[in-house]
């Protein structure tokens, strides 16, 4: 059976509903068990892998790359770059700051040579760098795609204002436009339902939710007490709160009926709502895995749907 897909955005790149996410490769999950990662991802159907330059330079002995270093070694070992749409950013590397044009080109060449590719099929502009001017970084971006680096421009952590102006300066311009959006997104945090999600609706941008889990907190795994071996569990723990034990409380109810894990759940909820092309969600073990993957394969009744929109929403 050939795995669902979906388009992103205006472009022509179709990718399978999950986007694996890349960030723990050289971090949390060693080589092999990125390389076991990413097997078992593409056997269900996976083709699409979100990493960054700067992955993941906060790790002791790192120095930014390490992902790509990764994604890049797997695609070689299996000879499948043509089955893998990749995702990657710019301007958080340490020694690639920010959307200055230069620091663009050169961040794209080395990521290039760290994928061991010849083109990015989605580049995206990590952080929003108010030192460099909106109109030159928008040009370095689609000068990339006229020269065969990259195929397709998205735009991460901008806030609507300089999305939409971003967008004025292609289209004054003709210059290459975004096709995707890579927002913070989930059950726990919703707030650019109010302005994001309209705007990309508008503009046809495709929305890869990151933190698709709260990190981490809707798998469920912070609501016994126990401590949790996790980098994010502080983070996740801050969502213990009334309205988190509200939104869990639905998850597993709706969960149990479906016989899935509530991560699983969560994403089918996000992967349900208006311009998202496929959550980004990230594994360092094939246990993890499984509940993300099958998230492709479960429709939530409509009544499910309003029981996690009533939970999650803030009043």
């Amino acid at each position: 059976m050939t795995a669902q897909r979906n388009r992103i955005g205006a472009s022509d790149l179709d990718v399978f509903p999950l986007a694996l996410g890349g960030n723990v490769f050289g971090w949390t999950a060693d080589t092999a068990e990125s390389f076991n990662v990413l097997d078992s991802y593409a056997e269900a159907g996976g083709n699409f892998v979100d990493t960054a330059d700067s992955y993941s330079f906060w790790a002791p002995g790192n120095e930014g790359g390490e992902s790509e270093l990764i994604l890049g070694q797997w695609m070689k070992s299996r000879g499948n770059r043509s089955d893998i749409v990749v995702a990657t950013k710019v301007s958080q590397h340490p020694r690639y700051r920010g959307m200055a044009p230069s620091t663009v080109a050169a961040g794209a060449e080395a990521s290039l040579s760290r994928l061991n590719i010849d083109v990015i099929d989605l580049y995206y502009a990590h952080f929003d760098d108010s030192d460099s001017p909106l109109e030159e970084s928008a040009a370095a971006m689609s000068a990339l795609v006229d020269q065969g680096k990259v195929r397709y421009i998205g735009i991460s952590n901008y806030s609507p204002e300089r999305i939409r102006r971003w967008l004025d300066i292609c289209r004054e311009n003709g210059l290459h436009s975004p096709v995707a959006l890579q927002p913070q997104y989930s059950l726990m945090e919703r707030g650019i339902e109010y302005d994001l999600l309209p705007l990309a609706e508008q503009a046809k941008l495709g929305v890869m939710p990151y933190y698709s889990l709260a990190r981490g907190f809707l798998t469920g795994k912070y609501r016994s007490g126990e401590p949790v071996n996790s980098p994010r569990a502080g983070a996740a723990q801050a969502y213990l709160d009334g309205r988190g034990e509200k939104v869990m409380d639905a998850l597993e109810t709706v969960s149990r009926a479906h016989g899935v894990a509530p991560a699983t759940v969560a994403l089918a909820w996000l992967a349900a709502q208006p311009t998202v092309t496929a959550p980004i969600a990230s594994a360092r073990n094939l246990e993890q895995l499984t509940a993300l993957v099958a998230h492709a394969d479960l429709r939530l009744f409509p009544e499910e749907l309003a029981l996690l929109d009533d939970a999650s929403r803030l009043h």
